[in-house]
Parts: structure tokens; sequence; C-alpha cells
């Protein structure tokens, strides 16, 4: 009779949801709850974030951490552990209490009540830096997934190099509805299946919420067909029950082909009147629905408070690869490339990998070539991929334009990973992020290429790397109107002034091969942000052939100073320079005497102490040169500086036409000085 007095749930999520509550629970069923009331209190305590997403998969968590995941909380660091990313940012409590439950220093009780606030290392969205547990920043859906890929790709090139007994991990990364909408996912996935990166899992929290309510008003994609045909493996099951998270679990660490494992759970699990609705999805249960959620749960303890016996089992479960670990260091030890695996893991450059570099300065000193600075970076390459191993290059199916693939690198296939080139294909996005999961597993410098104007494909997976300080290097070659007849849809005009706007990116534009070399150098040396190299495709003229120092370095320098009194100064970038050096020896014929600066990197000249700004710029009326939008330039030229550049988007046509058409040409700086000193 009992059975037959219970009462009648109307709302089949909350139906759902009381099932899931009355099942007989295993021991993982209360660690999980730990999970989920700290979630509620962080959330609650800062009146802001997002409970659901931790509540909802709380369970196939505390599986992954405690039965799969390898890893060592003493030292998270630790070069082979395995690497586990919240794609699903927004949910970052999830990640921040398992930290905290497995015993990583530094992410203590005190620092989860600091959810949210400003220096708190339990960040609104993880971030990369703030905690040595948090392997990426992520937040913006879609990008942890594919930095994932991007550090299973690292894994398999490191394994080929140094063999599995150094790096034998796996990536995991968890998901969201919202994560597989976004068009990067399938880049990111569709090149996962075509590599097969078997050691990559993702659990997919497939809750069928998002911010706007129930997914079937805009989703109604076949979630496992789709990774089928992308060559991966996939099984969808509930997310609540410990034995079918077991055996999906176990299957992606047995499986040849990436997993996806669709978790079916419930959004805020527990929660009364919210559970399984988008009102959990972003902000606080509220004092009531919390604690109607603890009591569901059985969760009797005050606010961030977890019973010493269960804290305990989480403890146990954060050393239990303690020995694993010790192995490792074992076999480190006695390993023939220690000393090298150490380097790179360590970001220490080669010892001699500078000789590259002034070997090539002193070559081109010596044949002063006129060429593209596309090729000029293609020579820098040639120099510098066999001087530094680390290097990974990789191009967006235009290896051929952007000059990128240097012969002894051999290409990364399905299967072989011994190559350290990669076919992204046409996905500049999730190239991009890929580049950034490389970078931040360690052990490799990545760089890639496309076209500049595609960067606008590329700018949320720049920006995640700017704001997680990747060391990423990306070649974009035909910057310009010099870029000729493909016309205004390839031609970039205020990509320039977007980028330098961004914070922690450098942004060189090399002006011959000298500055391609220098700014090569540059690059690679930084290890604390992405550096854009902004190529031409239209030969330029050498115009330096000193080798003593690299002049880039400090972002800005003299070119050709005024043969007499400085009248007027010409500030360029790339291409404008040689324009402005023309039009400096035309005017230098009527007796007006005007200094030349290459300004290749903003970011570099505004870190100069204003003394040596002052003496580059000179307080002569300044004139700027540069094929791109002005947006930006008042900054050097002050507020009576005049700039020559763009202020409309291209045209179709030979790239000498183009650079008249628009009035970028030596006579109209001729023009503009004249008029400027009138």
């Amino acid at each position: 009779m009992a059975a037959l007095d219970a009462p009648v749930i109307d709302n089949p999520v909350l139906a759902h949801q009381a099932e899931v509550l009355a099942r007989p629970h295993e021991q993982s069923w209360q660690m999980a709850n730990a999970i989920r009331a700290l979630a509620i209190d962080a959330v609650e305590a800062a009146k802001s974030g997002h409970p659901g997403m931790p509540m909802g998969m709380a369970d196939a968590a505390t599986a992954l951490w405690t039965r799969f995941l390898k890893f060592d909380a003493a030292d998270p660091r630790w070069p082979d552990r395995d690497r586990f990313v919240l794609s699903a940012g927004h949910g970052s409590m999830l990640l921040y209490a398992l930290l905290y439950l497995t015993g990583f220093d530094g992410m203590g009780v005190e620092e989860i009540k600091q959810f949210r606030q400003l220096e708190s290392p339990a960040a609104g969205h993880p971030e990369y830096g703030l905690h040595p547990g948090i392997e990426t920043t992520t937040g913006p859906l879609g990008q942890g997934i594919a930095t994932a890929v991007g550090m299973a790709i690292a894994e398999r090139l490191l394994a080929s190099r140094f063999g599995r007994s150094l790096v034998d991990h796996r990536t995991w990364a968890l998901c969201s509805d919202g994560d597989l909408m976004e068009g990067i996912s399938h880049e990111a996935a569709a090149l996962a299946g075509h590599l097969c990166l078997s050691k990559l899992t993702v659990l997919y929290d497939d809750n069928h919420i998002s911010i706007d309510g129930d997914t079937a008003q805009a989703y109604s994609d076949d979630v496992l067909k789709r990774f089928s045909a992308y060559g991966w493996a996939a099984r969808r099951i509930d997310g609540h029950d410990p034995q079918q998270i077991n055996a999906a679990l176990s299957f992606a660490m047995r499986s040849k082909k990436p997993t996806l494992i669709a978790c079916r759970t419930i959004i805020g699990l527990g929660a009364p009147t919210k559970a399984g609705t988008a009102a959990t999805h972003g902000s606080p249960l509220g004092a009531q629905e919390a604690a109607g959620a603890k009591a569901a749960l059985g969760w009797h303890e005050p606010p961030f408070t977890v019973p010493d016996d269960l804290l305990q089992r989480w403890r146990a479960a954060g050393s239990r690869g303690a020995g694993t670990r010790r192995a490792w260091l074992k076999r480190l030890a006695h390993n023939n490339m220690r000393a090298e695996f150490e380097r790179v893991m360590a970001k220490r450059l080669p010892d001699n990998w500078h000789e590259a570099v002034a070997a090539l300065k002193q070559e081109i000193a010596e044949t002063r070539p006129k060429m593209a600075t596309r090729q000029s970076s293609q020579k820098a390459l040639d120099a510098l991929v066999p001087a530094t191993p680390e290097l990974i290059g990789g191009s967006a199916d235009l290896t051929g334009s952007n000059l990128t693939f240097v012969k002894s690198m051999g290409t990364v296939t399905q299967g072989n990973f011994a190559g350290r080139y990669i076919h992204y294909g046409v996905r500049e996005h999730g190239m991009c992020a890929a580049a950034n999961g490389m970078a931040l597993h360690g052990g490799l410098i990545p760089y890639t290429g496309t076209f500049f104007v595609f960067t606008d494909y590329m700018r949320p997976s720049i920006r995640i790397g700017a704001i997680a300080r990747a060391h990423v290097i990306h070649v974009l070659t035909h910057d310009s109107i010099g870029l000729g007849e493909d016309g205004p849809t390839h031609q970039p005009v205020e990509h320039l002034a977007s980028l330098r706007a961004m914070p922690h990116l450098h942004v060189y534009r090399p002006a011959d091969a000298m500055e391609v070399a220098e700014c090569w150098e540059l690059a690679i040396r930084r290890s604390d942000g992405p550096s854009l190299l902004v190529l031409t495709r239209q030969a330029l003229p050498t115009m330096r052939t000193d080798t003593s120092e690299n002049r880039c370095a400090r972002g800005g320098y003299v070119l050709a100073e005024a043969e007499g009194r400085r009248a007027a100064t010409l500030i360029a970038t790339g291409s404008e320079v040689s324009i402005a050096m023309d039009a400096r020896s035309a005017l230098a014929a009527e007796g007006m005497h005007v200094a030349v600066v290459s300004l290749p990197c903003w970011e570099l000249f505004s870190q100069q102490d204003e003394d040596y700004r002052m003496q580059v710029l000179g307080p002569a009326p300044r004139i700027g040169v540069e094929a791109a939008s002005g947006f930006g330039w008042e900054r050097w030229l002050g507020n009576d500086g005049v700039f020559i550049g763009m202020t409309d988007f291209g045209a179709s046509a030979p790239y000498e036409v183009l650079y008249k058409h628009f009035g970028i040409t030596p006579e109209a700086v001729v023009a503009a000085v004249r008029k400027r000193l009138g």
C-alpha cells in the first residue's frame, strides 16, 4: 500500500530526480554530495555563480577523480599527470571543490569562501596561473574542448620523442551542451577524430538545459552520431549511475579512438523546485532552495564543512597517484634523455639556439635580399627549426602561402607523431585553440599559419591564449592591400588596431628580412604570452645591415636619422617603412631633412622609458604611414601628427595600383610633410 500512497509527480524531470534520490547509494554518493554542497555554499556566499552543472556532474567527476584520473595532489605540475580541462568553465566550483577535496595546496576552504572575489584563485571561471591545478583558462564555450585536443596532440608528440616511459598520460575534458553548439567544437572534434587521439576523452554533460531553457528550442543534433562520424567512439549513460559511469570510463581507457561519453544528468540535482531548469544554471539557488537541496541529498553539515571521514576518503584519492609518480621519477632519473626532457618542460631554450639567428642575420647583411617578409620568415624557420626541436608548426590549409613548412620537420599523421608539422585543414579557430593547448601542456612551442585577415576566425582563442599567457606564435601573412587582386575580403584593414588593443599580445610587423629574423628571435624568447608575426606577400628591400644587436627588441628605433636638423619624423611599420625611406630621399633632395623610425612592435616600444621614446620619436612633427586603419596612431603621432593609411576597405587590383589608389606612396608622404611644415 505504501507504493500506492506515494505522491504522483507530474514534472518528468522532478520525477526522474525523485527516482535518482531514492536509489540505494554507494559510498561515492556522499563523496559527490560534498562537491554539490560546496558548490551550493560558494555560490550562495558570492551571491553569483553557476551551481547547476557541479550539482549535475558531481557523480561523474567523483568517479573520474577517485578511480581513473592519474594525478598526485602533492605535485600538481608532475609532467606525466593526466590533464583535466573543464570546458564548461562556468561550472568552476566543480573544479575548485575537487582541488580542495583531493588536497591540493592553495585551494582550501578559505579560498573557496572567497569564490569570485578579487585575487581569489577560485575565480568566476577557471584562470590558468591562479592555481597550479587549473590546466587552462576556460569560460567562453567551446574553447576548453579545443584546448584539450591540443593537449592530447602534445602528449602524442612528446611520447613519440621521449618514449612512453616518460610520457604516457591521458586528457579528459568536461563539456556542456553549449560547448558542443559552438562551431569550434566541430573543428576540434573533427581534427581529433582525424588524428585518432585515442587518449582523449570528453564527458558531455547532457542535461538538456541552457540559459534560455530547454535546449530543444535550438538544438536537435544527434550528438553520438555526429561524433561517430568524426571517428570517435561514443556512448550515452545515466550520469547519476556509478556503475554506468565506471563502465564508460573503463571503456574510454581501452578505446582505440577518442571517446565521447554523453552523461544524461539533471542540472541542479537535489534542488526541490529548480532541478532540471535554467534557474539553477547561472544564479544562486536561494536560501530556501539551497536548504531543501541539501536535505534531499541527505547532507546535514554546516556551510563549507565536509565531515572528517568523508574528507579523508577524498584525500586518499588525491594521493592515490603518489606511487605512480615516484615510479615515474625513478624512470626519469635513469633515462638518457632526462636532461633534454627537463629542459623543454622547464621552458629553457637550447644553449646554442641563438647561433642560428646570428648566422642568419649575417647572411642577410651580406646578401641584402629583396623578398616578401613571409619568405624571410621561411628563411628564419629554416634556421630555427633544426636548432629548436620543441618548435611545432602548422597551417590552416595555407602552407604554400604562409611558407611555414620546413622540409626536415616531417608531418604529423594518424598513428605517426614523429613529425613536427600539423596540417590543420581549414580550421583557423580550432588550430589556434589547439596551439594554446600544446603550449599550456608544456614541452612544446607551437606556431600556426594563416592569412592575417583570418585572425577574425581565431580571435577568441588568441584572447584565451593572451589571458593564459600561452607561448604561441602565429604566422600571419598577406597582411594588407599589398596582397593585391584577392580584394577587400582578404585585405586586412582594422586587424592591426584590433589586435594591438589586446593585453599580453605582442604584434610584430617587420619591415625587411633583418627585422623578420629579429622578430622571430623575440617571439621564441618570449614565454609569457602569444606573439603575432604579421608578414607581407609583396617583396621588400633589405634596409639594414647592422647585426650587432636586436634593434626590434625595443619595439621601435631610428632606422635613418635626418642628415641635418630633424624637420619631421616619418614613422612606419612593415611594408610602409621602405615607402618612408623613399620619401626621406625625395625630401632630402629638396633640402628637407627627416628621420625614419621603424616601429615593428608597439607593445615593446610602449615598455621603454620616456627618454628613449622621445629620443626615437623626437620633437619635430610626426607623420605615420601604415597600410591599415589609423586607429591608435595618435598615441605616437600626437595631436598635431598626420596619418597616411586606410580609411575604408581595400579593392581588387595589383598591389602597386592599390597603393597609388589609396594614396600610400612616397609622393603622398612628401606632400604631407610639405603641407605640415607649411
